[in-house]
């Protein structure tokens, strides 16, 4: 019996592609894990209106960690209308099911590093180490929104929110709403993630991103709830800014900064932002981690255009595997695979075609596990 379970979740377009990449690196360490094939994506909301089927949530009840590549999502009107005729007009709705799995699972960690690795001719500028702490179960993303608004909603919204009484006489149809919600549970245990990592990985400072000047309910408290948990860490310096002076601020002076933590939304903004900094999401690995599961998965998406070219770089989904093995304990395992990816890119004798090059996803993958 192997040492590990491990949940493959290829999902759709390149997803594919990049974990077949990974697959080979990961084989090379010599890991002892079964890997155990699950369904998720587009095809089986297509078939069989859920592109989360119960039976890959049942395997991921049963598994020490799990990979993914990549889902497309598309629009409520688009998403229906792609529906086989047997399942249109029954009222279901697609959800994104790296999204439920986050809630799920209570994958509350999104942690995101952004490293700029020697000799990559893409990085902003040298020597950035960023890690992005985003909460990953609430937020805008809790997926409580209303189109069209119900009446009893309206109701509810004009009998207590002032501000609402603009939007009080518009039809159902005319608008719609996502709510934001933010727990002061869900912000601890976040603020208190990347504080942990901070002190144990010898950070020296923690940036507290939010909008609680505007946005003053949910982003106040999560500000609020940061100021109590920095009182546990009185080694670890603690600064704020606003969503959108970040990423300015970001730009100008990324070497200002080290560890960063945000509410959902914000934390996909600038993890973006902090990947294009050191290449691209070709180079933007994530983890989604929770006390008992963790799933790891690059921060690109499923790129149809490019299916089945081959042609995208894999150094994303290599190094969310590389995180895996961190996950698992695999220190060593892990050691060797981000040398193995900082030689390649070093060296610069294999280049995607992002990177400037006409290496393929596979061949890339192939000299990155020759060199572990």
């Amino acid at each position: 019996m192997a040492k590990y379970k491990i949940a493959w979740l290829p999902g759709d377009g390149i997803g594919i592609e990049v974990l077949e990449a990974a697959k080979i690196v990961l084989d090379k360490t010599g890991l002892d894990a079964e890997y155990i094939h699950g369904d998720i994506g587009w095809e089986f909301w297509r078939t069989e209106g859920d592109a989360f089927p119960a039976r890959t949530i049942e395997l991921l009840k049963n598994v020490d960690a799990a990979m993914f590549g990549a889902i497309t999502s598309k629009p409520k009107k688009d998403s229906e209308a792609e529906l086989i005729p047997e399942l249109q007009g029954k009222g279901l709705i697609y959800r994104s099911p790296i999204v439920r799995m986050r809630q799920m699972f209570d994958l509350y960690n999104c942690l995101r590093p952004a490293k700029g690795y020697k000799g990559n001719a893409l990085n902003y500028k040298d020597n950035i180490d960023l890690v992005v702490f985003r909460e990953n179960t609430e937020d805008l993303y809790c997926g409580v929104e209303f189109a069209p608004v119900p009446q009893e909603v309206a109701d509810v919204l004009a009998k207590h929110s002032k501000p609402f009484s603009v939007f009080a006489g518009l039809g159902a149809d005319d608008y719609a709403i996502n709510c934001k919600i933010n727990t002061k549970k869900g912000s601890e245990k976040i603020i208190r993630a990347a504080f942990d990592f901070a002190r144990q990985n010898n950070r020296k400072k923690v940036t507290i991103i939010h909008k609680a000047n505007v946005v003053r309910a949910t982003d106040g408290l999560f500000f609020d709830v940061a100021k109590e948990v920095k009182k546990d860490f009185p080694e670890i310096q603690m600064d704020d800014a606003n969503i959108d002076a970040i990423t300015m601020w970001l730009l100008k002076n990324p070497h200002n900064y080290d560890v960063l933590v945000a509410t959902n939304l914000f934390g996909d903004i600038i993890s973006d932002l902090c990947a294009q900094m050191v290449g691209g999401l070709g180079f933007g690995c994530s983890g989604n981690i929770g006390k008992k599961l963790a799933v790891f998965e690059p921060t690109h998406g499923s790129a149809p255009k490019y299916f089945g070219q081959y042609k995208v770089n894999p150094i994303a989904t290599i190094l969310a595997a590389k995180m895996m093995l961190e996950w698992l304990g695999e220190t060593e395992l892990a050691v060797k695979v981000e040398s193995a990816v900082a030689r390649i890119i070093e060296e610069g004798k294999f280049k995607t075609y992002d990177m400037g090059g006409d290496t393929k996803t596979l061949e890339m993958a192939e000299e990155i596990a020759a060199y572990i």
